[in-house]
């Protein structure tokens, strides 16, 4: 690092340290910093070796309810499929018997799922980062939050205020979503904000200006995702073109070495090369009915957990389906195969026989409609990481696990 890499680091570091409470400085670091690097490691070494596979992480959408009315999203509008509190518990447990104790927790909106921060108490040596839009996070909830001291909310801000108002199909969303935000920094707790980039917002998000007010705001990192048309309203036209798939990658490559917060992606590797972190295996699913899925978008799957999800640990061992997914995936591109290449996924599916996971039963109609789009992978144009921190982290973690050969 440099001089200002290392100035940059500091302030970000100092700036959210002042942010927050030793208590949930302390959690961050132990739960999260090094349960994860004991988890990464010993990831690396079953991949290595051929052991019995189990994914890094474990992305749970807890519940298809949600407040609002997204375009482009994949949950199912009024869907109402739930895990139970058993289940959820369940899936807590059989992954921290394999080292795993990092979770996403999604939605639809998680916090209209009943009984969430009950379990999440119950599991104190984990931490857990919350997908929400934040229009439900009042004080009080913001409160429970810091109380539990092992939660980060990841505030959703699909655009500023006309565009929020566009996506979210509701009005006033944007002013919400800040009340929610506000909440959470005046709780201290340690919170981030994601934003899936389309054509629509790309000019209002992908700008140091957004970044600069998120970090006065208290936000401590930027979580930047490429927008996925699926879903029953998918909108593809609102899909990235080529040209601003390297705009964002160039955007979030010179941004990291002097934003005022941190910017993640998981997207690309030290190099610049695209990776798919189901392809390789970093990552799969639990859909809101229980199906093991090979990741949130892909709603269609082989097996599904028991009342309890006591049997987690064994379909992500013996799963075929996921296993022939990873290669599949792998085989076809390392950027996005729903973006890049419906008609071969579909077609996987068909042969297969997977299972609709969601209420609306569609996915496979909509995904046979699909026209291929714009994924991730840039090929011979990537762009290598510039960040010496993150380059490393990312040679460290984010190289593809031998998926791609």
């Amino acid at each position: 690092m440099n001089l200002s890499d290392y100035t940059s680091l500091f302030k970000i570091t100092w700036r959210v340290a002042r942010g927050t409470t030793p208590r949930l400085l302390w959690k961050f670091v132990r739960n999260f910093g090094l349960r994860n690097l004991r988890n990464m490691t010993s990831f690396e070494r079953r991949m290595k070796k051929g052991e019995p596979f189990y994914p890094a992480f474990m992305m749970i959408s807890v519940t298809e309810r949600c407040n609002l009315a997204c375009s482009g999203c994949w949950v199912t509008r009024g869907g109402k499929q739930s895990l139970t509190p058993e289940q959820l518990d369940g899936i807590i447990s059989q992954s921290k018997s394999q080292g795993s104790y990092f979770f996403g927790i999604l939605g639809g909106e998680p916090l209209m799922y009943r009984g969430l921060f009950d379990v999440i108490e119950k599991h104190p040596d984990c931490y857990f980062q919350i997908f929400t839009n934040a229009t439900l996070i009042t004080s009080e909830v913001a409160q429970r939050m810091q109380k539990l001291g092992n939660v980060t909310p990841l505030i959703s801000i699909e655009g500023l205020r006309d565009e929020s108002d566009r996506r979210r199909g509701r009005d006033n969303v944007y002013e919400q979503t800040l009340r929610g935000l506000r909440a959470c920094r005046e709780a201290k707790l340690i919170f981030g904000v994601a934003a899936s980039i389309c054509r629509s917002n790309f000019d209002e998000l992908v700008s140091r200006k957004h970044l600069e007010d998120l970090a006065r705001e208290g936000a401590a990192f930027m979580w930047y995702y490429i927008y996925r048309p699926v879903g029953a309203d998918a909108h593809p036209e609102n899909a990235l073109s080529r040209e601003q798939v390297r705009r964002l990658r160039e955007f979030i490559v010179a941004e990291r070495r002097n934003a005022p917060l941190i910017i993640i992606d998981v997207y690309w590797g030290a190099d610049g090369r695209a990776i798919c972190p189901g392809a390789s295996g970093m990552s799969h699913h639990i859909s809101p009915s229980g199906y093991v899925e090979f990741c949130p978008p892909l709603q269609m799957a082989m097996e599904r957990l028991n009342a309890d999800g006591s049997n987690l640990v064994e379909i992500c061992q013996k799963s075929e389906f996921l296993a022939g997914l990873r290669k599949l995936a792998a085989e076809t591109s390392r950027g996005c195969i729903l973006m890049e290449d419906p008609e071969r996924l579909a077609d996987f599916l068909e042969k297969h026989g997977g299972f609709e996971t969601t209420s609306r039963g569609t996915f496979l109609e909509e995904l046979k409609k699909m026209r291929p789009v714009p994924g991730h992978d840039m090929k011979e144009e990537a762009i290598p990481e510039r960040n010496p921190l993150y380059r490393m982290l990312q040679k460290r973690y984010f190289f593809g696990f031998g998926a791609y050969g």
